[in-house]
């Protein structure tokens, strides 16, 4: 299946996890996740499964005035 990534097409198998499209991206914590807008907490991550064409972003938060 066909997903995004941060932007970035990716493929990956049918029925693969949030946390299987985090793995690709090996981001260093503190990070959040969310699929089509939608956060998902880290202890959903494994059980979020992922559909074609979804889009995941990984991003980091930023503190500052």
């Amino acid at each position: 299946m066909n997903i995004l990534i941060n932007d970035t097409p990716r493929e990956l198998p049918t029925g693969a996890s949030l946390a299987d499209a985090i793995a690709l991206l090996a981001p260093a914590p503190p990070f959040a996740a969310a699929v089509n807008k939608q956060f998902v907490p880290r202890s959903g991550y494994a059980a979020r499964t992922l559909q074609d064409d979804d889009l995941v972003e990984v991003i980091r938060p930023v503190t500052g005035g």
